[in-house]
């Protein structure tokens, strides 16, 4: 788990190791109806529940420049880190993710990252003290990667892109 860290450290996401000293970064301000900032991670949506991904919303000020969302959840505890989901390519005008929208029709153009555990889609978190943050990124292009490319890949242009951010986060799990 540590190479995971080493990795989205060096890919300038700033998720795991704090804001990025490249450049000035617009907010995204991001909600959900059912998770709340600081408070625990229902059970529904970790690896004890059946509900998948939670729903998720976002908004920011009109970025002109914006070509693509792209979200990532990534989960800290003291004894490991790693990503949950990435689902890159979303395109800019959605503002909103309906519940499970991992197993659901992705929108159009979206994909999904294999995760730190080899597999792609939303992983439920299951460490019950960690913290858990369901970041999203306007970015300024598409992420234009090959087929099965690897997460640190992905993050790379995800975060070589980004425009705007925001992060929701929520902490151990109900």
């Amino acid at each position: 788990m540590t190479a995971v860290a080493v990795v989205l450290a060096s890919s300038g996401c700033d998720f795991l190791i704090g804001r990025s000293q490249a450049r000035e970064i617009a907010e995204i301000n991001v909600s959900s109806p059912e998770l709340r900032a600081g408070e625990p991670l229902p059970r529904e949506y970790s690896c004890k529940g059946a509900q998948g991904s939670p729903p998720l919303r976002w908004s920011s000020e009109p970025l002109s420049d914006a070509k693509s969302i792209a979200i990532v959840v990534d989960s800290l505890s003291p004894s490991q880190s790693a990503v949950q989901w990435v689902l890159y390519n979303i395109p800019a005008t959605t503002t909103e993710l309906g519940p499970n929208a991992a197993a659901n029709p992705l929108p159009e153009g979206a994909s999904q990252a294999k995760v730190t555990s080899g597999k792609a889609g939303y992983q439920p978190p299951c460490v019950d003290k960690a913290s858990y943050r369901f970041s999203v990124y306007s970015l300024n292009g598409k992420v234009e990667v090959k087929e099965g490319a690897p997460l640190s890949e992905i993050l790379r242009e995800i975060a070589d892109q980004t425009i705007a951010r925001g992060r929701l986060t929520v902490v151990n799990i109900e």
